[in-house]
């Protein structure tokens, strides 16, 4: 088998690459997975590296400037780096609806404070009567997602 290289498939028409033998799309689906595999554990390697480096210093600037999370930029050498520590909050979704009755039973209108999105397990959904189910229906769209293939060598 004439294995093709990252470069020669990303070269190559997705048609041609389609024309290539069953077998030789398993060994390219593998090895690609393999390059990724290998890339994201650099990539995971190399941000612990630079976390160890330089979050100290990061954390003294945001300290100095007041802040606990956020952008800081600073020089080391002729490399110029931006530390950002993101803010990542989590509401109490239990709660939350709770103080939205509380808001509603008070006359308030909740929707001026707080974004309120439904869903529907989709389980759930193809489970009910067909009566609940009509009258859900109008809400609901179906879209799909990126199709996928999973390619597996039969045993000869």
């Amino acid at each position: 088998m004439n294995q093709l290289t990252p470069h020669q498939v990303l070269a190559m028409p997705a048609g041609d690459l389609a024309l290539q033998t069953s077998e030789s799309l398993f060994q390219l689906k593998n090895d690609a997975a393999g390059l990724q595999a290998l890339a994201k554990a650099v990539v995971d390697h190399l941000d612990r590296a630079l976390d160890l480096k330089y979050s100290k210093q990061a954390h003294a600037l945001r300290l100095a400037a007041g802040k606990d999370t956020g952008v800081v930029h600073f020089d080391d050498g002729h490399v110029q780096v931006t530390a950002d520590l993101p803010k990542k909050v989590d509401w109490d979704q239990k709660k939350l609806a709770d103080l939205v009755r509380r808001m509603t039973a008070n006359g308030d209108n909740p929707a001026e404070y707080v974004e309120i999105s439904y869903r529907v397990s989709e389980t759930k959904f193809n489970a009910w009567p067909e009566t609940l189910k009509s009258a859900f229906a109008p809400a609901r769209t179906l879209k799909t997602g990126k199709p996928g293939f999973r390619l597996a060598l039969l045993k000869e």
